[in-house]
Order: C-alpha cells, then structure tokens, then sequence
C-alpha cells in the first residue's frame, strides 16, 4: 500500500464512513504522492453559481450561457479559494497537470478568460478541496474507506453532478446499494 499512486482516480466514500463532508462523496485525486494526497470532491454543487461567484469576486461574466454553472464544495480545506478543474490544460499562472487533458488552477487568470471568452469551455469551479496527509488516505484505504476506480474526463465533464457517483460505481460493476456500511478483512 506504500506505493499507491491515485492521481487521476476517483474515491468513492464508502456507506460506513460517516463524515460529513464526505458521506456519499466521489473525489477525484489530483495529486497523490510520499507527501500525501489534494482532490476535489465533484458531486457536491452549492447554492452558489458562476454568476453569483464572479459577482462577489468583481469579474465581469461576459458569456452568458455560463452563468448558472453551478460552483462546487471541493472540500472541507480552504473553503475560501476557488480551483478550477478543468479541461484542456491551458497555460494559466497556477496550474497542476493531473494528466495530458486535465488540469486544477487555482489562479485568478482562469477566471478571467471563462469570464470573457468562455475558455476553456470544459470546466467545475469548487470552493475548498479535500487533503490528506503523508500517509493518511492509504491508512483510510486499509480501513476500507474508500473504493478506488480510474477516473474519467467524461464523468467528470460530460454528466450531470447526481450522476457522476453512480457512473463511478458502474465503471466498478456494482450500485450502491450492494455496498455494506460494515467493513471487514479477507
């Protein structure tokens, strides 16, 4: 379990893991390495939308179609930063290239252009992300809080946010319905 690397996976929160914040949770792992983990929780919108977020950062929302994305909770870590994940990567300020299509910025710059010029077209804007320290999220992996797929740009871009958990879980052969709230050892 040393040497796991889920960058570009997704997390599914298992039925027994009762925290708020990330009960019936599917994150996607941005970063996963000896230092430990930064993902964005990507089915959890809040009662905010682009409109509402570019107005109280004083940028100009130019394209319209774009106003009623919804803004997500990424996570219960900097509640006050926003991170775009977003596809194409781009060239912004601050960006962390999770594969060759998707990127996570947390720069200002991003936001300007999805205001201006709708680039790029393919984004989820979050409020806060999830972390996990050097070894914390493989000791909740051997704890059986987690269920782990490859993720999938298309779940992450393509679908509705209600529908992304249960595609997850599809990509795994199971619902989760059949998922036990008791964990247990083989």
């Amino acid at each position: 379990m040393d040497s796991v690397n889920l960058t570009d996976n997704f997390l599914i929160a298992m039925p027994a893991l009762e925290d708020p914040y990330f009960s019936n949770s599917l994150v996607y792992i941005c970063e996963h390495n000896e230092n430990g983990a930064l993902g964005i929780i990507v089915n959890r919108p809040i009662d905010l939308d682009l409109a509402g977020l570019f107005e109280k950062i004083d940028i100009k929302l130019e394209m319209g179609e774009l106003a009623k994305l919804p803004v997500y909770f990424g996570g219960p870590v900097q509640l006050d930063r926003g991170f775009v994940l977003h596809r194409p990567l781009g060239s912004w300020q601050s960006t962390l290239s999770i594969n060759e299509q998707v990127g996570l910025t947390s720069s200002r710059d991003i936001l300007t252009a999805v205001a201006s010029s709708g680039q790029p077209t393919e984004i989820l804007v979050t409020l806060g992300y999830a972390g996990w320290d050097a070894g914390q999220l493989e000791d909740e992996l051997a704890q059986n809080s987690w269920l782990t797929v490859p993720a999938s740009a298309g779940i992450l871009f393509d679908l509705p946010p209600e529908e992304r958990l249960p595609a997850a879980m599809q990509n795994l052969g199971i619902s989760f319905t059949q998922l036990s709230d008791v964990a247990g050892h083989a």
